[in-house]
């Protein structure tokens, strides 16, 4: 009877444990979301400092002089068309299509370049006009705010490389999948965070 009873609830513990076991996956998200909330309070720290110090021109050029806000609207362009073919990697990987996936986390990464491109163009033309970031207190909270958001890209895009390579090696699996949603979550923070730029920096220095 003893035996009985012994084999009864050995037999119910692997079910017991499996009930405790944590959601490793999702606690890898949660703590995702974390590090997203600081990154949301250094930007917002970024965007308070720009503000304050953005007609501290020091007698040399401001924003009005500085901006070509023609190709700044083509980089927003690029820059929100990727956010679309990211959604786009997200709808081949809910179906099972790795190809598709691949490819369109690929078109993503391109145009991540291609906007990492126009920006560092951007910085070069001021650079050569003799707006560096030591000129004044407006230049370098300028290049401090949009420096660090293109550092957030080139990251993104290096990550993005990797999560890719794994998708090509493993296919689609739960880890796999959990990193896609994550660097999509990533790309797309990204994209509102250059919206804010776009509208404080460059059209209210501009206007």
């Amino acid at each position: 009877m003893a035996k009985g009873l012994d084999t009864f609830q050995s037999a119910g513990l692997p079910e017991k444990v499996h009930e405790q076991h944590p959601d490793l996956e999702g606690m890898r998200t949660f703590g995702f979301w974390i590090y997203l909330m600081t990154d949301v309070i250094l930007f917002g720290t970024f965007f308070a400092t720009y503000i304050v110090l953005q007609g501290n021109t020091n007698g040399g050029p401001g924003p009005a002089d500085l901006f070509r806000i023609g190709d700044v609207i083509v980089s927003t362009f690029i820059l929100l068309t990727s956010s679309y073919t990211c959604g786009l990697a997200l709808l081949a990987m809910n179906k099972g299509n790795k190809r598709a996936l691949l490819g369109w986390l690929g078109v993503t990464a391109l145009l991540g370049i291609a906007f990492l491109g126009l920006e560092i163009g951007e910085f070069a033309h001021m650079v050569c006009e003799g707006a560096t970031m030591g000129t004044s207190a407006f230049l370098s909270a300028f290049y401090t705010l949009v420096g660090t958001h293109g550092i957030h890209v080139t990251i993104g895009i290096v990550w993005m490389a990797g999560v890719m390579l794994q998708i090509s090696r493993r296919g689609i699996t739960p880890v796999t999948k959990r990193k896609v949603n994550i660097i999509s979550l990533f790309w797309h923070f990204l994209d509102v965070i250059w919206i804010f730029v776009f509208t404080v920096v460059y059209l209210m220095g501009v206007s």
